[in-house]
């Protein structure tokens, strides 16, 4: 995949799980992932516009921090602890899980290889339509009804819920 590392764009990604694994089905799963982007934002600086955590994949939107953090930085980083962290806890308790992560090779694989979706986005209209598709996902997919109480994601910020979470910054363009 080629990555068009432009500035003043946001970058609208999707990955997904090896094999379309549920991995993010337990929460304590969905809070490694929520600590980690935690971590890693602050470890990269990149400005975060939203996100959810779906039980085999990942939406992010978000400004990376060019010219140091491009996005296969943050990714690389990302990817790399939830994977560590997320087996870990699955050797811990014995999961079947661990079994069906094994590639041809017999070794664990978290993440789907390959680059996963990766779209520039400079418009603001796209930006609006990025942002809901990303916090509608889980109603899309039965998971609630309302997108808020999906708290694995923006949604609950964006409906005012500033508590927990992972914060969300300002839409507006960086400097």
């Amino acid at each position: 995949m080629k990555r068009y590392e432009e500035p003043n764009h946001l970058r609208f990604l999707t990955f997904s799980c090896y094999r379309q694994l549920t991995l993010f089905q337990d929460d304590w799963a969905k809070g490694v992932f929520v600590d980690v982007l935690k971590a890693q934002r602050e470890r990269c600086g990149f400005r975060l516009i939203a996100w959810v955590l779906m039980p085999e994949h990942v939406h992010l939107l978000l400004w990376p921090k060019l010219p140091e953090f491009p996005v296969s930085k943050v990714l690389w980083g990302l990817k790399r602890d939830v994977a560590r962290c997320v087996v870990s806890g699955l050797r811990e308790q014995g999961s079947a899980l661990l079994e069906q992560m094994q590639n041809p090779l017999g070794q664990h694989q978290f993440w789907q290889r390959g680059g996963g979706h990766d779209r520039n986005i400079f418009s603001e209209d796209e930006i609006r339509e990025k942002i809901d598709y990303i916090n509608l996902n889980p109603v899309r997919r039965g998971l609630v009804d309302l997108a808020e109480d999906w708290v694995w994601s923006s949604a609950k910020w964006y409906a005012g819920d500033r508590d927990g979470g992972v914060p969300i910054d300002s839409i507006c363009r960086p400097e």
